[in-house]
């Protein structure tokens, strides 16, 4: 350990170029990260706020929240199916809104406004008629509690009575409501899409056994009427979340093999450079396993630094750019990429090892 680090603080220059590539690469990997915990969780607050393990759309609707159209008797199938203890109505407008007082298009709030009936652990049970909870991001704009927002083109007044956190519906701040006012915001806003009194877009179920049976038993009693998606389903059944969730992740995966095709070749050029070096310590008797481990504990020494330096970085853009890309630095998050990191870096010094194993102290002195 001492010559690993004795080497790092007498000719740190050596380590420069490959300390400041994983640095950017740190930097990256936290954006990628953040970015799509920003875009998923953003887009997946309203149904994460839900306790219920499976969710019914119509079967029409392909599993589409706006198009999905339950209607009471379809309902009251639902309530009967084997196994059901219980089940809430959801329903969804996306709209826009301003303070009252205030005029003009710079001031439109833009709103998932949703309408329910049951409380969770995240949301309290629905207000009365013409009130809401809101979406804690709102306050961003000036939302208070007691602040009357005027909701969609009927300007229907709905008084903010508190607020919850990580509600948002696609990057949208919810707005929740009782049923009966969801319905006035859907006809005067939507009147091509109107519901009738007792039709709800989705109905949440609880009951017992798994979800998987749930959602059997339920598309069963209702003759396929429905189709019912488990909670984590109905997640990533949402507009773009799967895809998201695909893209990033192949970008972070892409950028983690860069990490260690950086850290293996640049080990590959100091082991060619250190040939004589660990020959003359392999003459001296120190082991292929020590000469192994000094590599890989100045690779997890750089590889580490590197990480504080980029994470650095990423704070900094994560000030700078705070309300205009939706950027989320969640402390597990960053725990997992410094892990990937480490790892990778410690994998990457390992590639030389067949290089060190094969260096002869006779020949390669001479």
């Amino acid at each position: 350990m001492s010559v690993a680090t004795r080497e790092l603080r007498r000719r740190p220059g050596r380590f420069a170029f490959v300390g400041i590539a994983l640095a950017l690469l740190s930097t990256l990997l936290l954006l990628l990260g953040g970015l799509l915990d920003g875009l998923v969780l953003g887009s997946t607050g309203a149904f994460r706020a839900q306790d219920a393990p499976v969710f019914v759309y119509s079967a029409d609707a392909q599993d589409s929240f706006l198009r999905s159209r339950i209607t009471p008797a379809e309902r009251d199938q639902i309530a009967a199916a084997p196994g059901v203890t219980g089940t809430a109505g959801l329903g969804l407008t996306l709209d826009a809104g301003r303070l009252e007082g205030t005029t003009g298009t710079d001031n439109l709030l833009d709103l998932a406004v949703m309408g329910y009936e049951q409380g969770t652990n995240v949301l309290p049970a629905p207000p009365g008629p013409g009130e809401a909870y809101a979406d804690a991001a709102l306050q961003d704009d000036g939302v208070t509690e007691g602040s009357t927002i005027l909701v969609g083109l009927g300007e229907i007044p709905v008084r903010v009575v508190g607020f919850v956190d990580d509600t948002s519906y696609l990057l949208q701040p919810a707005l929740w409501v009782d049923l009966d006012t969801w319905r006035q915001v859907q006809t005067a806003s939507r009147p091509d899409a109107a519901v009738a009194d007792g039709v709800v877009q989705v109905v949440l179920v609880d009951g017992t056994g798994t979800p998987e049976s749930l959602v059997t038993a339920v598309d069963d009693a209702t003759g396929g009427a429905t189709s019912s998606l488990t909670r984590d389903e109905a997640i990533f059944s949402l507009p773009g979340t799967a895809e998201q969730n695909a893209t990033f992740t192949a970008l972070i995966g892409t950028t983690i093999f860069v990490v260690g095709l950086i850290t293996s070749l640049f080990f590959i050029l100091l082991t060619v450079e250190r040939r004589s070096l660990y020959a003359a310590m392999k003459a001296l008797g120190v082991g292929t396993g020590a000469l192994v481990r000094w590599s890989m504990l100045q690779a997890l020494l750089v590889a580490g630094t590197a990480f504080v330096l980029g994470g650095l970085v990423t704070l900094g853009l994560a000030q700078a750019l705070a309300g205009q890309i939706p950027l989320l630095l969640e402390p597990t998050r960053a725990v997992v990429t410094f892990v990937l990191l480490l790892a990778t870096a410690a994998i990457g010094s390992l590639i030389p090892l067949r290089r060190i194993i094969r260096i002869d102290p006779a020949s390669a002195i001479s």
